[in-house]
């Protein structure tokens, strides 16, 4: 059919014409298929249904941690539920809202504090930090500070 393999990401194909551009993305058993040419996605789909017996969902609203919110004017991507459940997980409704994110006059180095016991925890929350950071770019700093600790986390008082 003429799809390519995307080099920087395993999930991705493509198709590239002078006219026009599809493209499929495979998560496990989903798949997003979106393009320019309308007739191409439709006989695609057609071809994916004869072979694997597919159920079509015109419009996705969440994949991936990801909501899709259609206006006429675009869409709107949002990690609402992603962000609430992270909150709700590690009890941080407990706490009060912060106008930053991060204070910028913190210095962590490693090798000043105590090794967590248990880093999976830390490790877990940085990952879903660095996911958020999709659609929430004020965090990015506060994400790659975190991750800089991640072999070995440390507890500083």
């Amino acid at each position: 059919m003429g799809y390519k393999h995307s080099e920087n990401e395993y999930s991705l194909f493509s198709k590239k014409t002078s006219s026009s551009s599809i493209f499929i993305a495979v998560y496990v058993d989903d798949v997003i298929i979106t393009g320019t040419d309308s007739v191409e996605i439709a006989n695609l789909k057609a071809f994916l249904d004869n072979q694997f017996r597919i159920k079509v969902l015109e419009r996705f609203h969440y994949f991936l941690g990801l909501e899709v919110l259609y206006k006429p004017d675009g869409i709107i991507i949002s990690q609402r539920k992603f962000t609430l459940d992270l909150l709700k997980e590690y009890d941080y409704f407990a706490y009060s809202n912060l106008s930053s994110p991060l204070d910028p006059a913190l210095k962590l180095k490693a090798n000043e504090g105590t090794l967590l016991p248990d880093p999976i925890y830390y490790k877990k929350l940085v990952g879903k930090l660095n996911f958020l950071t999709n659609t929430r770019l004020d965090i990015g700093y506060s994400g790659h500070l975190l991750s800089q600790f991640i072999q070995a986390p440390e507890i500083h008082t």
